[in-house]
């Protein structure tokens, strides 16, 4: 009885086992309805594009210059 087995753990079970604790972490944990219940009834149905902001002016005002010629050299 001299053949032992010995069990060596390989770097790519180590790397299966951790991974696979984690994606069971993650899926347990409930980020989703926290962020949901952040934004109340009345603002969901609320619009949020404005098109007289400055952000939005400053776009449409930048897209008018005209095209810049392609230099063939």
């Amino acid at each position: 009885m001299t053949n032992r087995f010995i069990g060596t753990i390989g770097r790519r079970d180590v790397l299966l086992a951790f991974t696979g604790a984690v994606t069971a972490a993650v899926a347990t944990s409930s980020l989703a309805p926290a962020e949901a219940a952040s934004e109340s009834k009345t603002a969901k149905g609320r619009a949020r594009y404005r098109p007289n902001s400055a952000d939005v002016q400053n776009y449409y005002r930048v897209n008018r210059y005209p095209r810049r010629e392609e230099c063939s050299c």
